[in-house]
This record gives structure tokens, C-alpha cells and sequence, in this order.
């Protein structure tokens, strides 16, 4: 799979761009604020139907523009496809296949399988648990329709829960029935959406380690350990016990909702202890790990999207970096760098068939 053409209208900085990439590597060269990440980020939006970065589709719009569009024309198992997403504001937006209209934008995600790797990851090892829920529930969310579909579902009961025990703490009820409806729901889907977690992690951690390994040359030792409330014994008798502090806090605190992945380096929070390289490690690491995981998952090779993929690894670990990306396991890839004459160097390495197209004030030229 690959994506043949990409044509924009207004997205974020960007007027308006008519591309065509090789099926290899096609990079993206500019200075900072060019628009090379949102050239980038338009691709991510074709096969998850919103911006890596921007939670708010509006905020995609060019500044003083009504509008934008963005269409990309795929080969996927040797077939055309071609995908369509237009949003003016306050209004709904059109997401398209083959210029058939979605009815829901769930059945799209899985369709054009990607994995980005970018400087805000770091949200992962910085920010709190909900990013890396985030970050496992995008990745499973990818090949497994039924998971997404529970999750939604879990989420919507989560919701339900949370306002009826606020409404119990208000008006001091005592009658847990109207609970205990919530509290199946809650049980039912978090023990289809725990066990697909935990399988996936088990699946990815020894594939994490290996690429770590080989990127930093074997210097540490890293693990990925998944907590869940789920693994402290039967959940339903957990809801139960909580019941009385939840109603209090008007809250959930028990749940799926609240599992996270730590993030090792040696025993410790790699948070507290990595420096900037072993944590730009640990990330590359944990991203082309679930690369290969959607590979084996959806039977086809997603997009690989990097940005500013060299900042902060010494020659060392890059040049690494650079022997496994030149491997066949890895098809299309884009790129930004700042600097041209050092990205031609790592792409003359992989030894790929590569476009060059430099990024300028939101106008995008190829070489």
C-alpha cells in the first residue's frame, strides 16, 4: 500500500498543494514553521479522519479561509483508492471512499494503516495515563473493529455512571440499583477491552525490546509494564467497594478507563531518569514495534510518517535508525528534516528510490 497523490486546499498553513510521491521515501525539506509537519499531519488525517495535533477540526482551517479539502489517491492490494475529506465551518464533515460518503468515520479507521513518529510523542513519557491509553487504544483500534466499537461503548456507560453518582451525591440517594445497571456495562465491555490491551501489549513488548536494543546498541535494558485495575482481582467486587468513595468524588475510580503503561529504563520511570536520547530511543522503539505489529495484524505495510527524526539521537543510534529503515519490512516513508544535504545523505544509505520537495511559507515544491 502506498499513497500515489495528495491534493490540499487550506489545511493549516497550506494554500494549496497538488503532489506525487514515490512509493519509496518522499521528504519534506524546509525551515521550522514551513509546513513540512503539516504536510505530514494531512496524511495522518486521510487515515484517521482528524489531526494528530489539532483536537478541534476547525482549527485545521487556514487562518480567514471557510474551508478546507484534502483528497489522496492510494494503491491498496493493487486497487485504487481514493479518499476524500472536506469540513467548512460549523458545518459537518464529508469524509468520503471512492466518492462513497461514510456513515459512520469508525468503519474508515484500519483502511490506510500508519504510524507517525514526531516530537510531540514525547507526551507519552511526559504527560499522564490518558496519552498512553490513547496510544494503545489507536494502535488496536487499527486492525480490531469490535474493540473500538466496545470502547465507545464503555465510554458512553463511563459517562452515564459519572452523572448518575453525582446525582446521588446532590440528592443524597441510597438506592444503588440504577448503579448496578452501569456498573454491567462497565464490567461486560472493560473485560473485552482489557484482555485485547493486554494481548497486544504482550505481543508488542518483545518486538519493543528488540528495537531498542539494536538502536542503542544494547547499553540498557527497557520494559513496558501494563496496570489495570483488572489484574487486582474480580473488577465487579472492586465497583462495588468503591461505590460509596465514587459517590462522594461524583466520579468513576475504578475501571478501565484508568489503566496505564509504564515506561521503563532499567527499574526505574524513564521519565525521571532518561536523558533526552534514550527517551527519543525508547519512543522510535515503541513506534516502529507497533509498525510491525499492524503489519502482521492487517496484512499490509501501514505509511511510516517521521518528523524531525534525528534530533536529539547522537551519529550512533542514527545511523542504526538508518540500517532499519532501509530494510523491505518498511515501504513508504515520509520525512522532514531542516537540513537537505544531511536528510540526501541518510536517504542515499537506505539505498530506496526517494522525491525530494522543498517546504517554503506553506508552498510545497518538488525538486
Amino acid at each position: 500500500m502506498h499513497l500515489k497523490q495528495l491534493h490540499l486546499i487550506n489545511y493549516k498553513n497550506l494554500e494549496q498543494a497538488e503532489l506525487e510521491f514515490s512509493p519509496g521515501i518522499n521528504c519534506f525539506v524546509g525551515e521550522n514553521g514551513a509546513g513540512k509537519t503539516n504536510l505530514l499531519d494531512s496524511i495522518y488525517y486521510l487515515s484517521f479522519c482528524k489531526s494528530y495535533f489539532s483536537a478541534i477540526d476547525s482549527q485545521n482551517i487556514k487562518h480567514d479561509e471557510s474551508f478546507f479539502m484534502m483528497q489522496g489517491i492510494y494503491e491498496r492490494h493493487e486497487e485504487e483508492e481514493t479518499i476524500y475529506c472536506g469540513i467548512k465551518r460549523q458545518q459537518k464533515k464529508q469524509f468520503k471512499r471512492n466518492k462513497k460518503e461514510y456513515s459512520k468515520l469508525a468503519d474508515h479507521i484500519g483502511l490506510l494503516p500508519l504510524v507517525v513518529i514526531s516530537p510531540s510523542d514525547e507526551q507519552l513519557i511526559g504527560e499522564g495515563s490518558d496519552q498512553r491509553r490513547k496510544y494503545i487504544d489507536g494502535v488496536v483500534s487499527q486492525y480490531n473493529k469490535s474493540y473500538l466499537e466496545h470502547l465507545m461503548r464503555y465510554n458512553r456507560a463511563l459517562v452515564q455512571r459519572n452523572a448518575l453518582l453525582k446525582k446521588m451525591r446532590e440528592e443524597r440517594i441510597s438506592d444503588y440499583s440504577m448503579l448496578e445497571l452501569w456498573d454491567e456495562q462497565l464490567i461486560n465491555l472493560g473485560e473485552k477491552i482489557y484482555n485485547q490491551r493486554l494481548a497486544f501489549i504482550e505481543e508488542l513488548v518483545p518486538v519493543f525490546k528488540h528495537y531498542y536494543a539494536f538502536i542503542s546498541g544494547g547499553r540498557e535494558v527497557v520494559e513496558l509494564q501494563y496496570k489495570s485495575h483488572y489484574k487486582r482481582g474480580e473488577f465487579r467486587e472492586q465497583l462495588v467497594e468503591s461505590r460509596d468513595r465514587d459517590i462522594i468524588l461524583g466520579y468513576t475510580t475504578k475501571g478501565i478507563h484508568k489503566d496505564d503503561l509504564e515506561l521503563l529504563l532499567g527499574e526505574y520511570s524513564i521519565k525521571k531518569i532518561g536523558s533526552q536520547g534514550q527517551k527519543k530511543t525508547f519512543l522510535i522503539a515503541l513506534k516502529l514495534a507497533q509498525y510491525e505489529f499492524l503489519v502482521q495484524h492487517s496484512g499490509l505495510k501501514p505509511i511510516l510518517l517521521l518528523d524531525d527524526i534525528f534530533d536529539k539521537l547522537d551519529e550512533g543510534r542514527g545511523n542504526r535508525l538508518i540500517q532499519m529503515v532501509a530494510e523491505d519490512k518498511f515501504n513508504q516513508i515520509f520525512i522532514t528534516d531542516t537540513r537537505k544535504a544531511h536528510l540526501e545523505e541518510f536517504i542515499t544509505a537506505t539505498g530506496k528510490a526517494y522525491k525530494m520537495f522543498n517546504v517554503t511559507n506553506g508552498a510545497v515544491n518538488p525538486e
